[in-house]
């Protein structure tokens, strides 16, 4: 790998560490739909206002955030909508990963209680 290629994968891990929290991944979502301040994020996650600005630093500081002063607020929102793709890409990952487990694990009941029936 290249320098560049490395330089990539390093801030790739720092997004996918700073999205490592259902508070943040919560947070991608509910900015989907436009700007919101660090309150009406906080109400709408059920946390405080300092938890709330906790996860915004850490989002803004990983590229995943951008913000602008409006007034006395700060509103935030996603600084690329490609993360919601990436988060969307994941989602889908997961979800065929479950019906795959659910699958193994309706196999394998029917499987037991066939035996039982023997």
């Amino acid at each position: 790998m290249d320098e560049l290629d490395l330089r990539l994968l390093e801030r790739q891990a720092d997004i996918c560490k700073a999205l490592g929290n259902v508070k943040r991944l919560q947070i991608v979502y509910l900015l989907r739909s436009g700007e919101m301040n660090a309150g009406d994020i906080a109400t709408a996650l059920d946390t405080t206002p300092a938890n709330a600005s906790q996860h915004l630093h850490a989002m803004k500081q990983a590229g995943i955030l951008d913000s602008q002063r409006q007034g006395s607020n700060i509103l935030y929102r996603l600084a690329d909508p490609s993360v919601l793709e990436a988060c969307g890409m994941i989602r889908m990952v997961l979800r065929e990963q479950l019906k795959r487990e659910q699958s193994i694990l309706h196999n394998t009941i029917s499987l037991s209680e066939s035996e039982l029936r023997r």
